[in-house]
């Protein structure tokens, strides 16, 4: 099926629809005023060219200011043949005229990069800042990086950028990216998101919890700043490269949708013969067929579904290129990309591939949209992914292998047509893709909505059960979600409203679950403020190894040993992951101070940091039965200790759980020993309708 293409985008029904490509490849462009040689506008003065701001945590490969004028003409064009440049007058006409619009960006389109910077150039920021949400960290940073080398500017001056635990940003910064968490935690402090005059909702389609919840906190927010008077107004551009767009712009208030062309080159498709049984085996020999055949430097985007999978297969791959048969091929590079990678691992897949070699990247659906990756000929799709679904009856996360939807489908073949004709090796037969849910189901619909509950009280909403969701969420969820917050005395019901706690109000400030925050709160009356912070440190790394007191003595050994790489490397550790941790804990701890939570230290005590976690994950625990399974005391689910815990054959009486994640069978990740008389203290009339034995 050589040259075969996305199917056209699904048209809005409604007449404000707009397709900025139509009769526009030789429409002029609107040049900007005073133009420097990279195509942007000089800096006005009184802010000056940016060379002398100071910047909060910038990386070492941040792309200075650079003097090649050669270099600034070579990305000028770059940004001059992308499908919206021709259609930048039109497209600047439409934001004028509207305050929300919806933008059909097609792959390739350019839209992500191109019309924050256009905006910028038009000096349509002058009263406030260009807000760009991305749903993944990677991303973020990875667009921020191209955008200020295309504006020719240091990152975290006019461009920068913010995720959690990490920001490049300035008061002058103009061009922020940002994940779309981020801007829900911005949201807390300032509901009217003041500092903004444009909000981008990049990826759309997505449909992540935190892009969910935004969708109606920008959209109360346009309409407050519009009734009050000295407020200037808030424009929002929502994008994707595909969505369900009569039901977006019915929720906009009927806004227009406009259309963009995309770069999508030919991409042949190949379907499986037959339903395959072993998928990762099936990807792995298409990886060495099209190795064989192909040039150097075409490089190959395998998906798979999650970490173990994917760090599996890159030591195979790496294994079988050895092998004498394949001394005639070029050299193989094999990368890793998923979430949980340290963020200078995720973008090696970005550097060039080198003369004689190729690359194979071995990845989640974190590369399905939002970034190219260069070289990318070839896309191996298995056709499945990791969901995470939340069940309130049961209260755990069931971690399942699903199969992806059509949508996802069509985003991962794209990925081989971003800069030349590519092909796409689809791991299932045409009937299979035919039998896939056209869009995925959004997250709301299926996630804990404990944290989001929280953050919408502590932004003010009063009756968060009719709170404007695109999608509603089940009653079911929204009531698990009340009665979490309310054990953990976050919230107090009212008779038609929920009200937040003092504690409640504290622990929204924290970029945790509402549940660790809690520990974190509670540190100070168990005297181990210091140690439940390097504990939340160490929960954001990249995998479970262990359990709570044993990663707290990682860290303090980390610390004696003054952050010391060789001990790390002599002691099978991740020198960054540490340092990452030492990061995070220095921000817990500006939190704290806000808070006005006293930081203390139990030394050697470490039953209080045990004690103290249980303030927080009491809800959490499990009972060892005399047939020696445990079962979990809130829901009388069964469970097992995950292998990696350091409790892994044990039996201790009650078992103190970080996650309960279910795969073929319910385990328990990252498990402490918990008192029950402990529990009682905490929770006394809990546990007693839990018949919980002191």
């Amino acid at each position: 099926m050589a040259g075969f293409q996305e199917p056209p985008i699904k048209k809005a029904k409604n007449d404000r629809t707009v397709d900025l490509s139509a009769n526009t490849s030789q429409a002029p462009t609107q040049p900007s005023p005073s133009q420097a040689a990279n195509g942007h506008t000089k800096a006005r003065d009184g802010l000056g060219s940016f060379q002398n701001l100071k910047h909060k945590t910038p990386s070492k490969g941040t792309p200075q200011k650079t003097k090649n004028p050669e270099h600034l003409r070579n990305l000028l064009a770059q940004r001059h043949a992308l499908p919206i440049f021709p259609a930048r007058a039109r497209l600047l006409e439409e934001l004028r005229k509207n305050n929300t619009v919806i933008i059909i960006g097609e792959t390739g389109s350019g839209k992500t990069t191109q019309i924050p910077q256009y905006i910028h150039e038009e000096r349509l920021d002058r009263k406030g800042g260009i807000c760009v949400t991305q749903p993944r960290r990677v991303a973020a940073i990875s667009i921020a990086k191209r955008v200020a080398e295309e504006m020719d500017t240091n990152l975290g001056g006019l461009v920068g950028y913010s995720v959690r635990f990490e920001e490049a940003v300035c008061p002058a910064t103009k061009v922020k990216y940002v994940t779309d968490g981020m801007l829900l935690r911005e949201a807390i402090s300032d509901p009217l998101l003041t500092r903004y005059s444009w909000i981008l909702l990049d990826e759309a389609h997505e449909r992540t919890i935190n892009t969910d919840v935004l969708f109606g906190i920008v959209k109360d927010a346009q309409k407050t700043r519009r009734s009050l008077p000295g407020h200037d107004p808030l424009r929002l551009l929502i994008m994707s490269a595909t969505m369900d767009v009569d039901h977006f712009s019915q929720y906009f208030g009927n806004c227009p949708v406009l259309y963009v062309e995309g770069r999508q080159h030919p991409i042949e498709m190949f379907y499986a013969k037959k339903q395959q049984e072993d998928y990762v085996m099936a990807a792995m020999t298409t990886v060495f067929q099209i190795h064989r055949e192909a040039p150097p430097q075409h490089d190959i985007l395998l998906f798979l579904t999650g970490q173990e999978e994917i760090d599996s297969v890159t030591t195979n791959l790496r294994q079988i290129a050895k092998d004498g048969s394949l001394a005639e091929c070029p050299r193989l590079r094999v990368l890793s990309l998923y979430a949980a990678l340290p963020a200078h691992q995720q973008l090696d897949v970005f550097r060039a591939t080198a003369e004689g070699e190729r690359k194979v990247i071995v990845s989640t659906n974190i590369a399905e949209t939002s970034i190219t990756i260069p070289g990318i000929r070839y896309v191996i799709d298995c056709g499945r992914a990791k969901v995470r679904t939340y069940h309130p009856g049961s209260g755990f996360d069931a971690l399942k292998v699903k199969k992806i939807s059509q949508a996802q489908a069509w985003q991962r073949a794209g990925r081989a047509g971003r800069e030349a004709s590519g092909s796409c090796y689809r791991a299932y037969t045409r009937a299979e893709f035919d039998a896939m849910n056209v869009n995925p189901t959004p997250e709301i619909l299926r996630s804990n909505l404990a944290s989001v509950m929280l953050q919408l009280l502590a932004m003010g909403i009063k009756n968060v059960v009719t709170f404007d969701f695109i999608d509603k969420p089940s009653a079911e969820l929204l009531e698990a979600a009340i009665v979490q917050l309310s054990f953990l005395d976050a919230v107090v019901i009212k008779s038609d409203s929920l009200e937040l706690t003092e504690a409640g109000r504290k622990m929204a400030q924290f970029p945790l679950e509402p549940r660790y925050a809690k520990v974190i709160l509670s540190g100070p009356e168990h005297g181990c403020t210091e140690e439940e912070q390097a504990a939340n440190a160490r929960r954001k790394f990249t995998s479970v190894e262990g359990d709570h007191i044993t990663l707290l003595k990682v860290f303090r050994a980390f610390k004696a040993a003054k952050k010391n790489k060789m001990w790390c490397h002599e002691n099978f550790l991740n020198f960054r992951n540490l340092l990452y941790a030492t990061e995070v804990r220095k921000q817990l701890v500006q939190v704290c101070e806000r808070c006005g939570v006293a930081l203390t230290s139990c030394q050697q005590k470490t039953d209080s940091v045990r004690r103290c976690l249980a303030t927080g994950l009491f809800t959490s625990v499990a009972e060892l039965q005399l047939d020696g399974k445990y079962l979990t005391l809130d829901t009388k689910q069964e469970a097992a200790l995950h292998p990696t815990s350091a409790l892994f054959g044990g039996k201790p009486a009650y078992v103190l759980f970080t996650e309960l994640v279910q795969t073929g069978k319910a385990y328990m990740h990252l498990n402490s020993i918990v008192d029950p008389q402990w529990l009682h203290d905490i929770a006394p009339e809990y546990f007693r309708r839990k018949h919980v034995k002191r």
